[in-house]
């Protein structure tokens, strides 16, 4: 439904105070995933500075591994559809303003804010000659959703510059600029789309995330009925916590404990320098020895422990993510092809649920860019996913060739499925594929003109066999 201008600003201040309380819960999130999550709550605020600077080393960030393992393996190559004439694969005309756009390069931002967070979001407008596509995060794009839950109501957009915005509903982008609080619109620019230009992306699908159960606090003042809390962070924080809390117990034990602590009874040194020799000293003699003056030395503390500990919690992190252990811990000996393939089978799987949501919604974007572009975009269209399992590369072309020999499948029909090729590649395959063939063809038809016919032929008048005795 259109709006008005006044409408549009009511609209737009109400989505912006939505967006501050979404904004304080996606900025824990983002704080954990990036290494700068709060220190241990056990630290009391009167630790003396070498404590403190202790715990802010011990933030081991494990879930950066986790995030960057799922994004890794998420690219987009291509986009294909069958031409119902000929039956062919074909590239439909806006990929090429995913090319323009430059999405090769910032998809990946798009996909790796959607496995943190949970949701990512594409901003499509018009543009010459292309549409412009924008990655954004869920930090930077509020949008409302009602029934239909693939497309938004109404959608706010936080620009680069401060203090703007933009309000997007189903006809028009209103700018909007924020003074004193509220929130003022400054024009109108019809975006060409009959929705919202808006197009959500997940991580996961959740029935069941807008009607959750009681709330649970967590990490970070967080409540488990936070419904922008979704993505692969969130689950993930209470073991990144025991992480840390291990590492800085085991960083005091070393900086403390872990050398062998020497006392003595019965003498103190006279000055500073006499306590700092004391202090470096392995053995020490004295000229007169009181009765009552004993030396003697603690034993030093096992750090074994909290290296297992942090190991065990590292398992736990890979077993609840799905991401293979030797990502987290760094264990990789002498392993096959074949049990590096089944140690990366978990994540494989999770990787392909990803595929199957977040291609549909990049199938859904090209929907938008071809109604702005006015090229139509059939149902059947979908995205080509780079290849990146860990299968070797030889046995992957060996079967290929066996699908291709023994059971006759077309050899073309499998370019795709080579790991690593594009689908520029592909395009490139076919036609050198195709010259090939014509020259084939040429050669040929210039062999059979050289040798002229046969003269052995009967039935050629011209030859030797067709001639009167």
């Amino acid at each position: 439904m259109a709006l008005t201008a006044e409408a549009a600003a009511t609209r737009a201040g109400e989505l912006r105070r939505t967006h501050e309380s979404e904004r304080a819960e996606l900025d824990v999130l983002r704080r954990y995933w990036t290494g700068k999550q709060r220190l241990p709550a056990v630290i009391p605020s009167d630790a003396p500075r070498e404590v403190r600077e202790m715990a802010r080393i011990s933030r081991v960030n494990v879930i950066d591994i986790v995030v960057n393992s799922l994004t890794q393996a998420l690219f987009v190559d291509g986009l294909r559809a069958r031409d119902p004439q000929s039956g062919d694969d074909v590239t439909l005309p806006v990929w090429s303003a995913w090319l323009a756009n430059r999405m090769n390069k910032h998809q990946a931002g798009l996909h790796r804010a959607t496995v943190a967070y949970g949701t990512g979001y594409l901003v499509i407008t018009p543009g010459d000659p292309y549409p412009v596509m924008r990655p954004r995060s869920p930090r930077q794009v509020t949008a409302m959703y009602g029934e239909d839950p693939d497309w938004a109501e109404i959608a706010l957009e936080k620009l680069p510059v401060p203090g703007r915005w933009r309000l997007y509903d189903d006809t028009t982008a209103w700018p909007v600029t924020e003074q004193g609080g509220r929130m003022a619109v400054t024009g109108a620019e019809p975006h060409g789309f009959d929705r919202v230009p808006v197009v959500r992306y997940r991580d996961a699908e959740d029935l069941d995330a807008d009607d959750d159960a009681e709330p649970e606090l967590l990490s970070g003042g967080l409540s488990a009925q936070c419904r922008v809390v979704v993505g692969q962070v969130a689950p993930l924080m209470p073991m990144q916590d025991q992480i840390d809390l291990t590492s800085f117990s085991l960083k005091g034990a070393e900086w403390y404990s872990a050398f062998r602590q020497r006392w003595a009874i019965g003498w103190t040194p006279e000055d500073t320098s006499a306590k700092m020799r004391s202090a470096a000293s392995q053995f020490w003699t004295f000229e007169q020895m009181p009765d009552e003056m004993q030396l003697g030395e603690f034993s030093q503390t096992e750090l074994s422990g909290y290296l297992a500990s942090r190991e065990s919690t590292s398992k736990f992190v890979a077993t609840l993510s799905q991401t293979p252990v030797h990502e987290l811990i760094g264990e990789l000996v002498n392993l096959s092809a074949e049990a590096l393939a089944a140690a990366e089978a978990g994540r494989d799987r999770k990787v392909d649920e990803r595929k199957t949501g977040m291609g549909e919604s990049h199938e859904q974007s090209f929907q938008v860019v071809g109604a702005l572009m006015g090229v139509p975009v059939p149902d059947d269209a979908e995205v080509v996913w780079r290849d990146t399992s860990a299968a070797a590369f030889a046995a992957v072309v060996d079967g290929l060739g066996k699908l291709a020999q023994m059971l006759g499948v077309p050899a073309q029909e499998l370019w795709d499925r080579i790991p690593g090729v594009t689908q520029q590649d592909i395009r490139r395959f076919k036609a050198a594929a195709a010259q090939g063939d014509a020259l084939a063809n040429l050669t040929s038809l210039l062999d059979r003109q050289a040798t002229g016919p046969d003269d052995g032929d009967p039935d050629d008048p011209g030859g030797a066999g067709g001639a009167d005795g």
